[in-house]
C-alpha cells in the first residue's frame, strides 16, 4: 500500500481554500479547470488538485498591463509643447 493517503476536501472546504464561493468552486469544475469526483450524490476534490489548480493559477510579472491603461496626454505643456510660444508672434 502507499504511503501517500489521498486527502479528499468537500465542496465547501475546497471552496474556502481557495478564497472563492462554492458557485465560483462549480464552475471551475464544469469548465475543467479543476478535476472532481462524483461518490454518489456528492462532489469531492482532491487537496492535491487543489493545490495544484492554486499554482497554475500564479500570475506572471508583466501580465496585468491590460489592466492599467497608457495615461492620456492633457496637453497642458507638460511633454515640452511649444505651442503656446506661437501665440506671442
Amino acid at each position: 500500500m502507499s504511503d501517500t493517503q489521498i486527502v479528499w476536501l468537500n465542496t465547501e472546504t475546497a471552496a474556502k481554500r481557495l478564497g472563492i464561493t462554492t458557485r465560483t468552486l462549480y464552475r471551475f469544475i464544469n469548465e475543467g479547470g479543476l478535476p472532481a469526483y462524483r461518490m454518489g450524490r456528492v462532489i469531492r476534490v482532491k487537496q492535491t488538485d487543489v493545490d495544484d489548480f492554486i499554482e497554475r493559477s500564479r500570475i506572471e510579472p508583466g501580465t496585468l498591463g491590460h489592466l492599467y491603461p497608457d495615461p492620456v496626454s492633457t496637453g497642458d505643456g507638460d511633454k515640452g509643447d511649444d505651442s503656446d510660444a506661437d501665440a506671442d508672434s
